[in-house]
């Protein structure tokens, strides 16, 4: 028996060999994905063979339990408030003590969540539905042997719930189920002829609104030669116009939705000196574009009629940002200043901030009129209207805060999201000055923005020191669980707009393109006909 052992051994041994051996395995950094590839396909086909010894079991004496697919985590969920049955949608400590996004849809939780309740009404009965304890009589209590699972948070041990019970049939158990249908009802589970309880059956029958689908591939990409690599510029915006502005290089293009035209707006090579585009920005109704330069410079352009109507100096260093409120242009710049600019009058100086020590890389105005900075220094600011002086100061990012959004539906509540040493989105309550939420996304956030149409928001990513990288993220607010996570982009994605509908938005890379992605449902206006008059892409071919 011992000699017949250590031949099957031997030749399990010689079968690993010849597959490649342990030190080429996927794990090993000397092997390359085709090699690795390769050496699976060759052991996955060499494997076929019933008669292979390294494919024979060998019994000894000794049973060892496995719990090789056993789900530990479904198996003790079964009760509210355990220490397992947290949503598992949402983003779970690590090792390290961060928390990291999982990989989910909502789909995915709907249908968990439908088995969780299915399996409860199955095993515990109907009343597990309501999250009530079994009931069982104060003389059955001496003989009652139960297994308790985690408690929940802040509950004591006394109000552990049972995680499986053990009792015998009782007649209280037939009398309560008598009562609630008795045997002469047609639906009593004595006359059932499906496998679950009557109270499943209508779980599984009852309507449900259909979940939204959101396509993970982009239904359109093009091609943005030049489009820099630069975490602290803004090069795409769209119009309300339905007209998308993008910086290359030394250039604006714009494209339009509808037409599918493109066409060169400036080209700042020629200028003396020459110059570069560093940040773009549309005004909130009209056709005029504003153009940050590298010199310091701000130009304000007709797109309809394809030429300069303005230009503004008072920057030292590049113009990152660029945000409008009406009438009044913002801009952010390297050498840390925040200049107000009324663009209607000859004299257009307004109010200088100097609240930033270092680059301003990020602005946004609120539809009441707050303004949210944040830069390079890690620090979020909001200011009330034009005031010089900062409403508040926040300063829990420790990264570059650079991706600011304002809730439209929601007065009064400013996302913001840090760089690559941060890596958090923080919610806070501006007219408090309150930290409500922090979500470790696992990655850099590069730009966010919330959807027009629904409670939902989007955010990009870039580098990170796990899998998820250079991805762009749908979640739902405020619960913050994913509703979809888009890849395709090889690069960090750093520039996103959103169409005048809100149904669409676009991403834009260091990878050089810009991808169209729908991500948010329509608005409840455009839900009664089915065409829109903003739809970006009606009469694209």
């Amino acid at each position: 028996m011992q000699s017949d052992l250590s031949r099957q051994a031997a030749a399990g041994t010689s079968a690993l060999s010849s597959a490649g051996g342990a030190q080429a395995g996927p794990s090993s950094p000397r092997a390359s994905p085709s090699k690795t590839r390769a050496r699976e396909s060759s052991f996955g086909s060499g494997s076929g063979g019933g008669g292979s010894p390294s494919k024979k079991r060998v019994y000894g004496d000794r049973f060892i339990p496995s719990r090789e697919g056993l789900d530990l985590a479904t198996s003790f969920s079964l009760l509210p408030g355990s220490a397992s049955s947290s949503n598992s949608s949402t983003p779970s400590a690590s090792s390290k003590g961060k928390r990291r996004a999982v990989d989910t849809d909502a789909q995915t939780e709907e249908a968990n969540k439908t088995f969780d309740s299915l399996l409860r009404t199955e095993l515990f009965g109907p009343s597990s539905i309501d999250q009530t304890p079994l009931l069982r009589s104060p003389s059955s209590a001496r003989t009652h042997t139960q297994y308790t699972g985690a408690t929940s948070p802040g509950n004591s041990p006394s109000s552990t719930k049972p995680l499986f019970s053990f009792l015998s049939p009782s007649r209280k158990r037939i009398t309560r189920e008598g009562a609630e249908r008795g045997l002469d009802s047609p639906t009593h589970e004595r006359y059932s002829l499906s496998p679950v309880r009557h109270e499943s059956q209508k779980l599984l029958l009852s309507p449900r609104k259909p979940m939204r689908q959101v396509s993970r591939v982009p239904f359109k990409v093009l091609d943005a030669p030049e489009l820099a690599d630069d975490y602290y510029l803004n090069l795409v915006d769209w119009s309300s116009t339905n007209v998308l502005g993008v910086g290359l290089g030394s250039s604006v293009y714009t494209w339009s939705a509808q037409t599918s035209e493109v066409k060169k707006l400036c080209d700042l090579s020629e200028s003396d000196p020459p110059d570069s585009i560093t940040s773009i920005s549309w005004v909130q109704r009209g056709n005029q574009v504003a153009v940050g330069t590298k010199n310091g410079m701000i130009q304000i352009w007709d797109a309809n009629v394809g030429r300069v109507i303005r230009r503004m100096s008072g920057h030292t260093a590049r113009v990152g940002a660029l945000a409008w409120n009406d009438h009044i242009l913002t801009s952010g710049s390297h050498d840390r200043l925040i200049y107000h600019r009324d663009v209607r009058i000859k004299d257009h100086w307004v109010n200088k901030l100097a609240v930033h020590r270092q680059e301003v890389c990020g602005l946004k105005w609120s539809d009441d009129g707050q303004l949210a900075s944040g830069g390079n220094d890690n620090k979020l600011f909001v200011f009330d209207k034009m005031s010089e002086t900062p409403l508040h100061r926040f300063t829990d990012h420790i990264a570059a805060v650079k991706a600011i959004a304002w809730n439209p539906h929601q007065h009064g509540i400013l996302a913001s999201g840090g760089g690559t040493a941060d890596q958090k989105l923080r919610f806070w309550n501006t007219l408090t000055g309150n930290l409500l939420q922090e979500v470790d996304t696992g990655s850099q956030v590069c730009n966010m923005l919330f959807s027009k149409n629904s409670n939902e928001l989007v955010t990009t990513h870039g580098f990170s020191a796990g899998q998820a990288q250079n991805q762009v993220v749908i979640w739902r607010y405020p619960s913050m669980q994913q509703v979809a996570q888009l890849t395709g982009h090889t690069f960090r994605v750093l520039y996103l707009a959103n169409s005048p509908d809100g149904q669409t938005i676009v991403t834009g890379a260091g990878d050089e393109t810009l991808r169209f992605w729908n991500a948010f449902p329509k608005s409840k206006v455009e839900r009664k006909s089915d065409t829109s008059a903003l739809s970006p892409f009606g009469q694209i071919r």
